[in-house]
C-alpha cells in the first residue's frame, strides 16, 4: 500500500553530498520538462533521497522567461535543494551557479550527460565529454566559485569506442566534485540499446566520491542488481519515475527487506494522480496547468485498460474541473470492469 515518505527509515545514512545526508539509495534524475517543483515534491514524499531541478541554461540572459522562472522556483522545497545547470562556457557556468546559490540552491549539479541535439550543438551536455580540458576548467571554476557542494552528471563517454568516463570521473574528483551520477550509455547511444554497467563499476573503483548509477533501472529488483554489480552508493531513476513516483518507495522497501511492496490499487493511483494534476494546475496556472498535466496523465495510465482511447478525449480538455471529472469517470469505469470480472 502506498504511503508517502514511510520509507526509508528516518535516520538512515546512505551517503553525503558535502554536509547533506542522503537517506535513500534512490534519487530522482533531473529531466527537462518533467522534474518541475510539483513532481520533485511528490518524489521526495515517496522516498527519493534527492530531487534536482530541471536543467537550467547557464545563459542568465534567458532567465527572464516564464519557463526559466518556474524552473528556478524552490517554494517550500525540502532541503537539500539541488539545481542542475548546463553550458559550455566556464564564466557563464560560474555566474549561473552563483546566482542559483543566491536564489536558494544548496547543491549545484553540472550537466555533462544530456544527449539532446539542441544542447550538444551548443557544446554543452554530453558534448563536453569530447573536450577534457574544457571539462576540467568548468568543474574547477564552478567548484571554486560557490560554497555549496557541486555534483556532476555524465555519460560513459562520447561513443562506444571512446568511453572516457573513468578519466572524467578522476578529473571530477580532483576538481572537488562531491558526487557523480553516471548514465550507462555514451553520447552517441542517446537512449538507444541497453545501458551498460561495466564502466560505472570501473568508475566506482576509480574514485572515492559517491557514484550514482543511472540507466534502465525500472524496478526495485533491477535497482538491487545494479547496486550489487557496480558498487555504486545509489541509483538514479529517470524515465521509470514518470507516472510512477512510488518507485522510490518500492526500491527503498526492497533494499531494506528483500520483499516487494504490493502494487498500488486503482484507488491509490486515482488519488495520487488527482493530487498531482491539482498541484500542476496550481503551479502553472489555469491555462498551462491543464496542458502540462496531459503528459503526466498519459504516463500514469499507460499500462491501464483503455488508456489510449481515454487520452485522446482527455487531451482535448482545457479546464481543470473537466480534467478531474474525466479522471474520476475513467477510474470508476475501471472499478466496474474489475467487479464484473471478479
Amino acid at each position: 500500500m502506498l504511503s508517502s515518505k514511510s520509507l526509508p527509515e528516518q535516520g538512515v545514512h546512505v551517503f553525503n553530498i558535502g554536509p547533506h545526508i542522503i537517506d535513500s539509495h534512490a534519487v530522482l534524475a533531473p529531466m527537462a520538462g518533467v522534474t518541475d517543483l510539483p513532481f520533485r515534491k511528490l518524489c521526495l514524499r515517496f522516498g527519493a533521497g534527492l530531487a534536482a531541478s530541471e536543467m537550467v541554461t547557464s545563459d542568465v540572459r534567458l532567465w527572464n522567461s516564464r519557463k526559466s522562472s518556474l524552473r528556478l522556483a524552490h517554494d517550500d522545497e525540502a532541503s537539500p535543494r539541488a539545481v542542475q545547470i548546463a553550458g559550455g562556457d566556464p564564466e557563464m557556468m560560474v555566474q549561473a551557479a552563483q546566482l542559483n546559490v543566491a536564489n536558494g540552491a544548496e547543491i549545484i549539479d553540472i550537466n555533462m550527460g544530456c544527449p539532446a541535439k539542441k544542447v550538444c550543438k551548443k557544446a554543452a551536455g554530453s558534448a563536453l565529454l569530447a573536450n577534457e580540458t574544457l571539462v576540467a576548467e568548468i568543474l574547477s571554476s564552478v567548484v571554486a566559485a560557490v560554497e555549496v557542494p557541486v555534483t556532476l552528471k555524465i555519460r560513459t563517454g562520447t561513443a562506444t569506442d571512446c568511453r572516457n568516463g573513468v578519466r572524467i570521473a578522476r578529473m571530477a574528483e580532483q576538481a572537488g566534485i562531491q558526487a557523480l551520477a553516471v548514465h550507462g550509455r555514451t553520447r552517441a547511444c542517446a537512449f538507444r540499446g541497453n545501458a551498460e554497467y561495466d564502466t560505472i563499476a570501473e568508475i566506482v573503483q576509480a574514485v572515492s566520491i559517491p557514484v550514482l548509477a543511472n540507466g534502465d533501472i525500472d524496478s526495485a529488483e533491477r535497482a538491487q542488481a545494479v547496486l550489487d554489480y557496480t558498487g555504486a552508493q545509489a541509483v538514479m531513476i529517470g524515465r521509470a519515475a514518470q507516472g510512477r513516483p512510488w518507485i522510490f518507495q518500492e526500491i527503498n522497501h526492497f533494499l531494506r527487506t528483500g520483499k516487494s511492496l504490493p502494487a498500488p490499487t486503482l484507488g491509490h493511483i486515482e488519488q495520487l494522480l488527482c493530487e498531482h494534476i491539482a498541484a500542476l494546475q496550481a503551479f502553472y496556472g489555469e491555462v498551462m496547468g491543464p496542458r502540462i498535466a496531459r503528459k503526466h496523465v498519459g504516463w500514469y495510465l499507460k499500462t491501464l485498460p483503455g488508456a489510449e482511447a481515454f487520452r485522446k478525449t482527455f487531451n482535448k480538455l482545457e479546464c481543470a474541473k473537466q480534467q478531474h471529472a474525466s479522471i474520476q469517470n475513467y477510474f470508476e469505469m475501471l472499478r466496474l470492469n474489475e467487479d464484473k470480472a471478479a
